[in-house]
């Protein structure tokens, strides 16, 4: 997905939940920051969302621009309503995210998660594709270990024995 995309989907979103503000948690939030990510970070044609103010509204979301909807059909791309339980977040995401606003969200606003943010989700994750993520991330110097350290170190959902996981990894990833 590319960052014009990602505004697409903001925009419709807003729009078929009828709401301003779109919370995107998934791995499309790094065109938050980084509106030119590395390929490797961009291969999803899917972006996670909720409304900010109405979570319950991404049911709508979903069912009009999700998956095999003719939105998905006709741009190659779509949104996945879902809430903010969805992924694993450290304490103070909110505080942290990354707003996207411009002609294209043509008064929508997106807010992307911070990159740490991010990574934190995607450890928390721990499928292949999650991790291969973070050490993209990592390899690109789009993130520090030190700052996802500190963020592992305050995400509540997270429980020790995933904690003790996610940092070996970035001890392992530290080495490379």
């Amino acid at each position: 997905m590319m960052r014009h995309q990602l505004e697409h989907i903001i925009r419709a979103s807003a729009g078929n939940a009828d709401v301003r503000d779109i919370v995107v948690i998934g791995s499309q939030s790094i065109l938050g920051s980084h509106p030119d990510a590395p390929a490797e970070l961009t291969v999803s044609m899917e972006a996670d969302v909720f409304p900010k103010d109405a979570p319950e509204r991404a049911i709508l979301i979903d069912g009009a621009i999700g998956e095999l909807s003719l939105f998905h059909e006709t741009f190659g791309y779509y949104a996945h309503g879902v809430d903010e339980t969805t992924a694993v977040l450290p304490d103070g995401w909110k505080e942290r995210l990354v707003k996207v606003a411009n002609e294209n969200t043509m008064g929508a606003v997106g807010w992307c998660l911070e990159v740490h943010d991010l990574a934190v989700s995607k450890l928390a994750a721990a499928r292949d594709k999650d991790l291969a993520f973070v050490e993209a991330m990592l390899r690109n110097k789009l993130i520090t270990s030190a700052t996802l350290r500190q963020r592992l170190a305050v995400t509540p959902g997270l429980n020790s024995a995933g904690r003790e996981t996610a940092e070996a990894r970035l001890a392992l990833w530290d080495q490379v």
